[in-house]
């Protein structure tokens, strides 16, 4: 449940950037991490790293309420430019490969910034929950969770 064979991704070519393959991480189900792809965000045609964004592959109690399959960040310098969501829709097709036709996004309450990603996606905002306890992100100080469904056709 927790190893993954990896596809290999050449660089993944969007009209504005394109996502570049940095690792790929195994599951651990003994802390029940699910195998992950972590790419860089890149300008289009470029190295330059703008960015990172990573999909988590499978379903896991912790993935589908608080942790969500994909991740992200831009530079501040880059953000405004919708380059998470552009990433998120380019990373679709790896979604679909891998059996997920439901993809959960999740953000704090007050990250308006990735709220509107997940808009921009085409995501349903589902509702806010409370973090357990035992969750790391609560035990790193956070206390909610925006849970978006992105449905992939």
């Amino acid at each position: 449940m927790f190893e993954l064979e990896f596809n290999h991704y050449p660089v993944i070519k969007g009209k504005e950037i394109d996502l570049r393959i940095n690792r790929c991480v195994q599951g651990d189900g003994d802390r029940l991490y699910l195998p992950a792809y972590h790419f860089h965000i890149c300008l289009a045609g470029q190295t330059k790293t703008v960015g990172r964004i990573d999909l988590r592959i499978g379903y896991t109690n912790d993935i589908v309420w608080y942790g969500g399959h994909i991740g992200y960040g831009v530079e501040e310098a880059y953000r405004g430019n919708h380059y998470a969501a552009k990433a998120c829709l380019l990373l679709k097709p790896i979604a679909k490969e891998h059996r997920l036709d439901m993809v959960w996004i999740t953000c704090n309450p007050d990250n308006w910034p990735s709220r509107k990603t997940c808009e921009y996606v085409g995501c349903e905002f589902i509702e806010i929950v409370d973090l357990p306890e035992d969750n790391d992100m609560y035990r790193s100080g956070e206390r909610q969770k925006c849970r978006y469904r992105w449905m992939i056709y």
